[in-house]
């Protein structure tokens, strides 16, 4: 970190992190964190930070105190792999102090200090004594993400591909159909490498999808997490199309699926170091597991039928996340099999009015469309390219993939006609 920097705001290159820059972080490794907090301006941010979910394998206690409450609580006590101390002191106190916090530290401990001044001399000195980042409070939860981050993962590493989870607020609302079809979309839109992995290894439909009979799956790897590595990983996938890959599910019944919280974690982290693009297929279900998954992806798509049960499933689904997912956007929705006849529906405002959030998609009811390309084991695109439905999903891939922000409605009626009426003035 450069002193021209510090010289003008010791946070500049922290703060001006982005919720996009945020997304790009790489997850946290398994690490135990310990702070040491003088006020609670520094202490809030760092027990938000610890339930983002790219710090979800990390361990962090929040102590009150500062660094002489470190220095007496590792007289008796190990030091972890992080150490985080706030101090008001002046410059040449604190340096005092650190180097009483060393004597109990262990050398491979790293320590990170938030002070309250804006010295450039100090700067120096600290990372002289073999501190690993200094910045000036106040302090966001997303800089203590960016500064662990910075500290524990890689910079030389490749880049995680982007976890898209789909899932349905009831079964039987196409949430497996619209995940193929749209990572189809990723792979041949960007000639990118996608892969999907479907999750519902009793009844998962991804095979028949794609008209694949893989010998073996994703079942071999969650059964086997002691071999899971890239190369163990590429023998199971499914070579679907140029740039599709798949992991399918054994759908049988042969045995059970009943998988703690981790169990799909290590293939959804090798998958992710493989692929640009990982779309996950998750069954409606609400388990250990497919909470934990629903809560790690970088992005969650719900589909639903506008109908009061898939309302309040949807609704639960958005509260839920927004609790195990507190630094990151909404859930995406999208309304499918719109405009059944003759069966009552609520309409895509009404349904969107109690979640606070507006559908990505809505998709009308096509049966022959989507029945013809399941029975032929073929994806949308393949079977009529130019439908308005490929259309959507095609703007769905760009928008899902960060190429394409969402456009905003239009608006309708009087204050449509008085904004063009303002722009002509």
């Amino acid at each position: 970190m450069s002193d021209l920097a510090y010289e003008t705001d010791p946070q500049d290159t922290i703060t001006a992190a982005t919720d996009a820059t945020l997304k790009s972080l790489r997850p946290v490794p398994r690490i135990s964190i310990q702070a040491f907090c003088e006020t609670e301006a520094v202490g809030n941010p760092i027990e938000r930070a610890s339930e983002d979910r790219r710090m979800a394998k990390a361990h962090v206690k929040v102590h009150q105190g500062g660094v002489p409450t470190a220095v007496e609580f590792y007289q008796t006590a190990a030091t972890p792999n992080l150490v985080i101390v706030e101090s008001r002191a002046e410059p040449r106190e604190l340096l005092a102090q650190l180097a009483q916090l060393a004597e109990v530290c262990d050398p491979s401990s790293k320590v990170v200090v938030i002070g309250h001044y804006n010295d450039v001399w100090l700067y120096r000195e600290l990372i002289r004594a073999g501190v690993s980042e200094y910045v000036v409070a106040p302090i966001s939860m997303m800089d203590i993400v960016a500064i662990i981050s910075g500290i524990f993962v890689d910079p030389e590493a490749e880049p995680l591909g982007k976890s898209i989870a789909f899932v349905g607020a009831k079964g039987g609302v196409g949430s497996s159909t619209i995940a193929h079809n749209i990572a189809f979309g990723m792979s041949t839109l960007f000639e990118s490498e996608v892969v999907v992995a479907d999750l519902d290894l009793a009844f998962g439909t991804a095979n028949i999808n794609f008209d694949q009979d893989p010998a073996q799956g994703i079942a071999e790897a969650v059964f086997s997490p002691e071999r899971i590595d890239e190369v163990y990983l590429d023998r199971l996938l499914a070579q679907c199309a140029e740039h599709l890959s798949l992991l399918a599910a054994p759908s049988t019944l042969d045995r059970t699926y009943d998988f703690d919280g981790e169990a799909f974690t290590p293939i959804i982290d090798t998958v992710q170091r493989t692929a640009p693009h990982v779309v996950l297929d998750v069954p409606h279900i609400w388990s250990s597991w497919s909470k934990t998954t629903l809560s790690r992806a970088d992005e969650v798509v719900i589909t639903a039928t506008p109908e009061l049960a898939n309302l309040r499933n949807t609704k639960n689904l958005v509260d839920m996340l927004k609790k195990l997912r507190p630094n990151d956007g909404p859930p995406k929705l999208i309304l499918n099999q719109v405009g059944v006849p003759k069966r009552p529906e609520i309409t895509a405002a009404d349904f969107a009015e109690p979640l606070g959030i507006e559908p990505l998609a809505v998709i009308p009811f096509e049966p022959q469309l989507f029945g013809n390309a399941a029975n032929n084991g073929r994806m949308l695109a393949e079977m009529e390219r130019d439908h308005a439905i490929v259309t959507t999903f095609n703007e769905l891939a760009h928008v899902l993939t960060g190429r394409r922000e969402v456009k905003p409605k239009k608006k309708a009626g009087l204050a449509s006609l008085l904004e063009r009426i303002a722009k002509k003035k």
